[in-house]
């Protein structure tokens, strides 16, 4: 048997090479042999560390979650400003970029299957429960620094997020209406409007 530090870290190895499957063929093409050859190891492994696809692939969902909050650590524990953490967060959410593109596909992904999966949905629940208690904290801090204006803070992270989710689709499925950098201006104008008004550049 494996010893704990090699389990784990063969477990992320599988977990990642499912989050790659999912981005690139979706949920229901998957299949276990295509996540054995991609990790390179035999199915059997697979099935060691998880008992089924629905067990994979759920594992892989919250993994792209917590992958997602990783790549973000340098921004979210820094000691910038909340406004600026805000603005580097629009940066580094923006689908740019082959490993930022993939986590939206496997989100995209969780969406659509979530909509007939209690399972999934308490799943997607859990993880945007607490992407938004983050960007919440945030504002909450830019607040008290004087930094944002003096608003209701979860309506403010519940915008944010909601216009980060629904124009990265528009830019994910190639609209001619919402190009990446449009998406940008977009976002980055939303939080020129939670400046106090004093405070905006004329």
């Amino acid at each position: 048997m494996p010893r704990p530090s090699v389990e784990a870290e063969r477990r992320e190895q599988i977990l990642s090479s499912a989050c790659r499957v999912i981005a690139d063929k979706g949920f229901r093409a998957l299949r276990i042999a295509d996540v054995a050859e991609r990790t390179r190891v035999s199915p059997g492994i697979i099935h060691y560390y998880f008992a089924n696809k629905r067990e994979l692939v759920k594992a892989a969902f919250e993994h792209n979650f917590a992958d997602s909050l990783r790549r973000r650590a340098a921004i979210l524990d820094s000691d910038q400003d909340a406004l600026t953490k805000l603005r580097a967060l629009v940066e580094d959410y923006l689908p740019d970029g082959a490993e930022t593109v993939r986590a939206w596909h496997v989100w995209a992904t969780l969406w659509v299957e979530g909509l007939h999966d209690p399972e999934l949905q308490e799943l997607n629940e859990r993880a945007y429960g607490e992407w938004r208690r983050l960007v919440t904290s945030i504002v909450r801090a830019g607040q008290a620094d004087g930094q944002i204006a003096d608003t209701d803070p979860v309506e403010v992270a519940n915008v944010l997020v909601g216009l980060l989710d629904g124009l990265a689709m528009q830019v994910l499925l190639g609209s001619r209406n919402m190009a990446l950098d449009q998406m940008r201006d977009t976002c980055h104008a939303f939080l020129d409007r939670i400046v106090p008004f004093t405070d905006r550049v004329p």
